[in-house]
């Protein structure tokens, strides 16, 4: 437990310190998820490109199942820490491994027993259905294993082990990249193939991080006899996991929704949004990771009833995503030709996804806002503003947005219902921040 890095480490560098490895590992699974688009675009068939686009919303909705117990959890054992109560955090640390595990295996029979309604929820039709299906059915297989792996990663954090965690997503990262091609096109699978690497990279991460676990952990355990212990704190990691999940179930309601007004306007603009998603995604998950990557420094703090390094800390995340933001936008806006252009050769899709990239950017600057906000929160254990925001970005604002707008616009209006619902997110979030800092300011004194 690196003690020093929590409590005297100035907040810049103990922030990044902290986030940067998760920013890597997050940037890494996004960049193979990306070859994975591009090596199912060399087929050259839309219908295959537009069929596993339709599938990203259930790979999102099982990171989202991974949150409840791998945000919650590691916000519950980050306070435990900043009290010295580390035995407490161990018992947590194990009945998070075990019950994300166990549902995992509760979705993968759910979607496998409900594939077909929800390959029509998603929007699968008779051209892309085919593809769809054989995506989506290896993706449901290996859901306990991509649950899993969202686990370690958030709690090796705890102890300050953030690169640990690293080298857990970098070797799935590595896999993922070197499966892809020879189960697409030397083994012939096609949309399984793509599927059947992201599954096995996520079970050689979990068997590495279990790894790093047995040989670097003084905390985050493995230990089936600590669950019994750990599950009486079930209400707790439930009270800041599900809201934390909240984002990334919303984020799969987006797709889905975003995919069903996209449908008739043709496939063609289906998997140019996927596509343009993928792209931007390498930008949004930076700005996630390092919001999320200092939520122990959050936690930690709190815990301690540090509340001057808290407010420093939250002053310094709003800094940092708000000029990534506006660098990402920039960049995403001059470059969108050139990238839309290194995944497919078609006009039409490739003219599509550089407006839908573009418009994608009208609102980067203030993305990042109600992320921080949103990790503050929930570090601190206060679960209805965290779910407020979590329920807004892609949630009930997005949901307003994208029902009305193209009523008054439509094409354009679709393409705008993110930005729009990311701007008034982003502003909820400036306020919800400033109430944090009014909090902190007169609870307590500060212990430095």
């Amino acid at each position: 437990m690196q003690r020093d890095l929590f409590e005297s480490a100035p907040v810049p560098r103990a922030y990044l310190k902290l986030a940067v490895p998760v920013v890597l590992s997050m940037v890494l699974s996004v960049v193979y998820n990306m070859v994975d688009t591009w090596f199912i675009a060399l087929t050259g068939n839309t219908h295959l490109v537009a069929g596993v686009s339709l599938c990203s919303p259930i790979f999102v909705l099982s990171v989202a199942m991974g949150d409840i117990w791998g945000l919650g959890g590691s916000s519950l054992m980050s306070r435990l820490l900043g009290k010295k109560q580390d035995a407490e955090a161990g018992h947590v640390s194990a009945f998070c491994m075990y019950a994300a595990f166990g549902t995992g295996l509760i979705f993968m029979l759910a979607l496998l027993i409900f594939r077909g309604p929800v390959l029509l929820l998603l929007g699968a039709n008779e051209a892309s259905l085919p593809y769809a299906s054989d995506y989506f059915t290896c993706i449901a297989l290996g859901t306990p294993f991509i649950i899993l792996s969202m686990i370690p990663n958030n709690q090796l954090r705890t102890e300050g082990l953030a690169s640990m965690g690293m080298w857990g997503a970098i070797a799935g990262s590595v896999a993922n990249i070197i499966l892809d091609p020879l189960f697409i096109f030397t083994f012939g699978m096609g949309a399984a193939g793509a599927a059947l690497a992201t599954v096995l990279s996520n079970v050689l991460s979990c068997a590495l991080y279990a790894m790093i676990i047995h040989k670097k952990c003084r905390v985050v355990s493995l230990d089936l006899h600590k669950v019994r212990h750990g599950a009486a704190s079930t209400g707790e990691v439930l009270r800041i996991g599900i809201p934390a999940s909240v984002t990334n179930i919303m984020s799969s309601l987006s797709m889905m929704i975003t995919n069903r007004a996209l449908e008739p306007f043709g496939n063609a603009n289906i998997a140019a949004m996927g596509i343009a998603m993928k792209i931007n995604m390498l930008c949004l998950m930076t700005l996630i990771g390092f919001a999320f990557g200092g939520q122990p420094l959050f936690g930690y703090s709190y815990g301690k009833r540090d509340m001057q390094r808290f407010r420093r800390t939250l002053h310094f995340a709003y800094l940092l995503e708000t000029g990534l933001g506006a660098c990402f936008a920039i960049f995403l806006f001059l470059t969108a030709p050139f990238l839309m252009h290194c995944f497919l050769d078609d006009a039409e899709v490739i003219s599509a996804g550089i407006r839908m990239l573009r418009f994608m950017q009208l609102s980067s600057v203030l993305v990042g806002v109600p992320l921080a906000a949103t990790c503050a929160c929930q570090a601190a254990g206060h679960a209805f503003p965290a779910l407020v925001l979590s329920l807004s970005r892609q949630g009930i604002l997005f949901f307003a947005a994208i029902a009305l707008l193209p009523v008054w616009l439509g094409f354009t209006g679709i393409l705008l219902a993110q930005p729009l619902a990311d701007f008034l997110t982003g502003l909820l979030a400036f306020f919800i921040a400033a109430a944090l800092f009014r909090e902190t300011k007169s609870e307590g004194k500060d212990v430095r």
